[in-house]
């Protein structure tokens, strides 16, 4: 994770209060391309470390989710494989999903992060108390974003900012173990 030297403190502050990583799909746990096979399936490339890291995060107790302009059963089978706890698809107004998923849940802002890399992603990163973007976001988000993961979306982006928040929050190493676990 990156941020200018003067925000350094204040991105552990943030890190240590998030309860749930919320984050957008295409751009963030793919790589931003829309790929239909010949009788018009969506296909979707996901990064096997970004779903480790969303493993990881379920074991230490940290809610999941997803808040997404597209809806695709694609999307969905990684949700359910990841056992991802809040889904908003086909949510194009993601502020307006968010105010819903803050209602429903009672999550506080600052308990939420939320991973993001375009224009819709912006209401939401502008809300939630840890926003990140992702490297490749589009230059206007990371300009008003001040977190930024070194990795780029769908190639372990997801799994930096969740390896920095859990090991903030000192939980890194009992989720690890629990993967290491062989039974």
């Amino acid at each position: 994770m990156e941020c200018s030297p003067e925000f350094q403190s204040e991105m552990k502050q943030r890190a240590r209060k998030v309860r749930v990583i919320l984050m957008d799909v295409d751009g963030v746990l793919t790589n931003g391309e829309i790929v239909y096979n010949s009788v018009g399936e969506e296909i979707k490339f996901f990064d096997a470390h970004d779903g480790l890291g969303i493993r990881l995060a379920n074991e230490a107790g940290l809610k999941t989710g997803l808040i997404s302009a597209r809806d695709s059963e694609a999307i969905r089978m990684r949700a359910r494989e990841l056992k991802m706890d809040i889904l908003f698809l086909g949510k194009y107004h993601k502020q307006k999903s968010y105010d819903t998923f803050k209602e429903n849940y009672h999550f506080k802002d600052e308990e939420v992060c939320f991973i993001g890399d375009d224009l819709p992603d912006l209401p939401v990163l502008n809300s939630v108390g840890f926003p990140i973007a992702v490297r490749n976001a589009y230059s206007v988000v990371k300009e008003i974003i001040p977190f930024h993961t070194n990795k780029e979306g769908g190639r372990g982006a997801v799994r930096e900012a969740i390896e920095f928040i859990l090991e903030t929050q000192g939980k890194l190493d009992k989720a690890m173990e629990y993967i290491l676990r062989f039974d």
